[in-house]
């Protein structure tokens, strides 16, 4: 697209935009879209890593040793995986806010049901069903955020969204912890009223997610004409600039890009650091001291704490620079750096293996968002809805590996520390092979460059306005509009 003069009204930050128009626009965006989906993915985080303060009550109850409740832990991801793409397949032909209404109503169900589970092959099943229940949430979230936020904005908006994993950890280990006091109150366990007050929430939050969400731009009369009209227009504009192998393609065209293989593979390095340091970190603190359950869980909360405003710069930076690759890549060596350390003082100080805790948990959250950007610029259309579908399923089987294999490693040596240079091993490799793969590619580094200007879409009639469609995971922007 041949670019433009700049035109005195409009203010030069890497794009040439209409500088109140865009900033009004936006703005509405993130106040209406980020609230509801942070809440959502709370949610389901909350549900998703609930089991880890249910996992002595288990053990005591029911008889689970460290095996049993590893292999529990991960299967979630193995329903996840199952049914990733197929329910990607969904949400492209029903709409990403009808989708995730039955996706929240679904799990929240299964989420339930965790308060019922009688042994292992019950714990076993419910686990896999809600992972199954859950599956294509995340992605879905991917996708509807492109048809919301234009490129140079998306960083920091997944930012946010990922945001609500700390969040989720940092709220729900104390909550947590003090819903395992209700133990014995109606005859119930402590971990049974944790799963049913902790899964009611996704039930009637998916009952109210079709009137809280809004499938795109031009449907949203929360948006004056003007602004439907700027914001679909400039994703329209993104997508018409990208290069041709980039405009998306069919559903089955995205599941055979070797991209989506490559980030879905580097996805499961991510993955392992996330979720074997999340499912068993209860245990790993637990293990340094004799606390109370409520103890436990502040203690707990300390690295997701930390790790909030750290999502929220590190996201809005690798959107300032466009380096996504060198973000992510620094992110999971940090992470490394602090589970290697944490297993190194583990048994000499436990203050300072909580420090080394705290800094692994802000590399591995710290890593998601421009990681994930990456994937979702590279691919468009009905592709990116299948690409990042597999990039989710394939970086999900790390869900399953890592905790189990913690699990196998702790009952097989006794000591949590090995399990923790595991964990750091898959991350450290990852972080290399990320840096190697992305760095140099469009979407690893979104190089500044003056871009051709959004439709002059003010002067556009109302009845101008494009049609709905499914704008693609744009090439890298290099607009940077200061987010609130």
């Amino acid at each position: 697209m041949p670019e433009t003069a700049p035109d005195p009204a409009v203010r030069r930050t890497g794009e040439q935009i209409p500088d109140a128009l865009a900033e009004r626009t936006l703005r509405k965006v993130r106040r209406r879209v980020l609230p509801v989906i942070v809440l959502l993915y709370l949610v389901a985080y909350l549900d998703r890593n609930n089991v880890g303060f249910a996992r002595a009550g288990l053990e005591h109850d029911l008889g689970f040793g460290d095996a049993v409740y590893g292999l529990g832990a991960g299967i979630f991801f193995i329903g996840y995986v199952l049914m990733e793409v197929p329910s990607n397949a969904g949400m492209y032909r029903y709409g990403a806010r009808r989708w995730i209404a039955r996706i929240l109503v679904s799990w929240g169900v299964m989420a339930l049901a965790m308060a019922f589970v009688q042994g292992a092959t019950s714990f076993y099943t419910v686990r896999l069903l809600l992972g199954a229940a859950e599956a294509g949430f995340f992605p879905a979230v991917l996708f509807y955020f492109t048809l919301w936020f234009p490129e140079a904005q998306r960083v920091a908006a997944l930012g946010v969204f990922v945001m609500a994993q700390p969040v989720a950890n940092a709220l729900g280990a104390p909550l947590s912890g003090l819903l395992l006091h209700l133990d014995g109150v109606a005859g119930l366990h402590g971990w049974q009223w944790m799963f049913l007050l902790e899964g009611a929430p996704a039930v009637v939050l998916g009952c109210l997610a079709p009137r809280l969400l809004t499938d795109t731009p031009a449907d949203a009369r929360w948006l004056t004409g003007e602004e439907r009209i700027w914001l679909t227009s400039s994703l329209e504009a993104e997508r018409a600039d990208k290069p041709a192998r980039q405009r998306g393609g069919s559903f089955a065209t995205g599941l055979k890009d070797r991209r989506s293989l490559v980030y879905g593979l580097l996805n499961f390095g991510m993955v392992c650091g996330i979720y074997g340091l999340g499912l068993w970190l209860p245990a790993i603190v637990d293990a340094m001291g004799d606390y109370s359950s409520t103890l436990l869980g502040l203690l707990v909360m300390i690295p997701y704490a930390v790790a909030v405003p750290c999502v929220l710069y590190w996201s809005r930076r690798a959107d300032r620079t466009g380096r996504r690759a060198w973000h992510a890549a620094v992110s999971m060596a940090t992470a490394a750096a602090g589970l290697a350390g944490a297993a190194l003082v583990y048994t000499i100080s436990p203050a300072a293996a909580l420090l080394m805790l705290v800094v692994a948990a802000v590399g591995i959250y710290t890593a998601t968002a421009p990681f994930l950007a990456m994937p979702s610029a590279a691919l468009a259309g009905a592709a990116a809805a299948a690409g990042l579908g597999l990039v989710n399923a394939l970086g999900n089987v790390g869900g399953f590996v890592a905790p189990y294999a913690v699990g196998l490693i702790k009952d097989g040596t006794g000591d949590i520390r090995y399990a923790l240079l595991f964990l750091a091993a898959c991350l450290a490799l990852t972080a290399l092979l990320v840096h190697r793969y992305a760095a140099a590619r469009p979407e690893g580094t979104a190089p500044g460059r003056p871009a051709a200007p959004a439709p002059a879409a003010a002067n556009l009639p109302a009845a101008s306005l494009p049609a709905p469609s499914v704008p693609a995971a744009s090439a890298p922007a290099t607009t940077t509009v200061p987010t609130d």
